[in-house]
């Protein structure tokens, strides 16, 4: 049976790891460092959570540890219960629970996890993205382009980014797309905040649109191991941007559909943060 992973934060029991009966000799980075080692073998990891006992248990931790794959969480689970992990002594080895009863919000990964998990799954030749429109688009309260033309207190950085997730061997494209808007309110640094600012502003939009890109696609692992991938419009997944909405982009924008393949320019000058901007995930690593 195929196994589907999506760009999303992985949430699902089955994707879980407990381990328990953690002694307290090592510190907790330490077991971080050794449990993320001994684990990775198996299969791309999301996070590793390493947590102190209650207090009315005896001295030690235990650990909560996410994979993207259901498949590596099991083949992990059966290769280490029972057995030295981390430390001399066995520990317990067991997948989450399965009760039901909260159901978690799914959120997406952050565009550097994005990248981190298509490198694991397609390779890092596997696969490329480029920008096909960076655009400063009017400033709504001041009714021009361009932030600078605005008068002082109504001035706001405003930019549409198109970008495009190209898969040659599946022949597969995921275009994304996002509108940024950051209010610049009256600094004592004058030009050269504004100026860091704007580059803060273009930065969030390249990032949001490689989210968006991400977010249609799916990495189909076969029961083979071969990998495959599914492309979701955004018609599919029930957020798209109704008709109005994506037309008024693209008219503030002045961007035609014409451009979607010309234009091309790389990602050199925007270093993708390891954390977004605004977007929080749930089971951070511990560091």
């Amino acid at each position: 049976m195929a196994e589907l992973i999506p760009f999303a934060v992985p949430t699902a029991s089955d994707k879980t790891l407990l381990v328990w009966d953690l002694n307290s000799g090592p510190t907790a980075e330490a077991l971080h460092r050794s449990l993320s080692t001994a684990l990775s073998r198996f299969g791309l990891l999301h996070s590793v959570r390493v947590l102190p006992n209650a207090a009315v248990a005896r001295p030690g931790f235990y650990a909560v540890v996410k994979f993207y794959s259901a498949r590596d969480a099991r083949r992990a689970q059966k290769a280490f219960d029972g057995r030295p992990l981390a430390q001399s002594a066995p520990v317990k080895v067991h997948l989450g629970s399965r009760h039901k009863a909260v159901q978690h919000q799914t959120l997406p990964l952050n565009s550097s996890r994005c990248q981190e998990l298509a490198n694991y799954y397609f390779g890092f030749n596997g696969w490329s993205k480029r920008i096909i429109k960076l655009q400063e688009v009017s400033d709504l309260e001041g009714g021009e382009v361009g932030a600078l033309a605005a008068p002082l207190g109504k001035r706001s950085l405003k930019f549409l980014c198109a970008v495009e997730v190209v898969l040659p061997s599946y022949q597969c494209r995921s275009p994304g797309f996002a509108i940024v808007e950051e209010p610049v309110e009256e600094l004592e640094e004058g030009l050269t905040a504004l100026v860091t600012r704007r580059k803060e502003a273009q930065k969030l939009a390249v990032q949001k649109a490689l989210l968006d890109a991400f977010q249609k696609l799916c990495i189909v692992v076969l029961e083979s191991g071969k990998i495959a991938v599914e492309y979701r419009p955004r018609e599919e997944t029930g957020d798209a941007w109704s008709e109005e909405e994506l037309q008024g982009l693209i008219q503030v924008g002045r961007f035609a559909w014409e451009q979607h393949s010309l234009g091309e320019e790389d990602f050199r000058d925007f270093n993708m943060e390891e954390e977004e901007v605004g977007l929080l995930e749930q089971d951070q690593p511990l560091t």
